[in-house]
């Protein structure tokens, strides 16, 4: 039975992309014919099999858009800059941001989808109002999942291994001295992430990443009152912790991490 060739349509792929040119070893009578009508459609202007035409790069640069306010979002949101309770209009976040509405609607789109966020129909976003029961949640939720992945780590990483992370502990005193709660913010998330990717467990530091983002989402009456001492406090328990892991010492890392998620509810 003749099976007949799909068309355009029916595979998604224009035809001018489903074959190449090739030049057979020797040119009989239909290659002739078919290298005429060729050569007539390109002096017509038409596409040939020959021609690859160029990928637009629009949907790339959109999608680079789009992910970098979606980033500028997130450090407002964890700044204090988008108040909980408020409501914020994609044209008029644009017109901050230098855009159009378009990629901040996505970006929006995307922290509703997260949570940060909820829509308001023929409004714009609304920042969500979070309270203290909710953060201790979240708290008691990251405990669950990070305490036994550390204690487990702390008895199967080598030494050196946790010495490679000193730069990033480091780096969260130094983001805590900044007193920018959205630049601590990222560097305690990038700790954390180090530490809990020894697991090998991709799917677990996904999820934590996660719960650790929501936990960083300011409270309702306004901006975070965390200040510089209460972000200096939080990144030397992470100095304190690296050196109980790398010593091994299991005990220490039980209390310094139970100590850690309790002082962040």
């Amino acid at each position: 039975m003749r099976q007949s060739t799909p068309s355009s349509a029916e595979t998604g792929i224009p035809r001018t992309w489903t074959g190449a040119t090739r030049v057979p070893p020797q040119a009989g009578a239909a290659d002739v014919r078919r290298e005429r009508a060729v050569a007539a459609g390109a002096t017509r202007g038409e596409h040939t099999h020959s021609e690859l035409p160029i990928p637009a790069p629009r949907p790339v640069q959109r999608a680079s858009v789009r992910g970098q306010i979606l980033d500028a979002l997130r450090t407002a949101l964890v700044a204090g800059d988008l108040i909980p309770g408020e409501v914020y209009s994609a044209p008029a976040l644009g017109d901050r941001f230098g855009v159009s509405a378009t990629p901040v609607r996505e970006a929006m789109q995307q922290l509703a989808q997260e949570g940060a966020v909820e829509v308001v129909p023929n409004r714009g976003f609304r920042v969500i109002e979070r309270g203290a029961r909710e953060l201790a949640e979240l708290a008691e939720i990251r405990a669950l999942i990070e305490v036994p992945v550390m204690l487990r780590l702390a008895r199967t990483v080598p030494p050196e291994r946790w010495s490679d992370l000193r730069p990033l502990a480091e780096a969260t005193v130094r983001a805590a001295t900044s007193g920018c709660r959205a630049t601590y913010a990222e560097s305690d998330r990038t700790f954390h992430r180090a530490v809990l990717s020894l697991s090998g467990n991709g799917q677990l530091v996904q999820i934590a990443d996660d719960l650790h983002r929501r936990a960083q989402w300011p409270l309702v009456g306004g901006p975070p009152t965390r200040g510089r001492a209460d972000l200096l406090a939080d990144a030397s328990e992470h100095t304190v912790l690296l050196e109980a892991l790398i010593a091994r010492d299991v005990e220490a890392v039980r209390g310094l991490v139970g100590e850690h998620f309790t002082g962040m509810a």
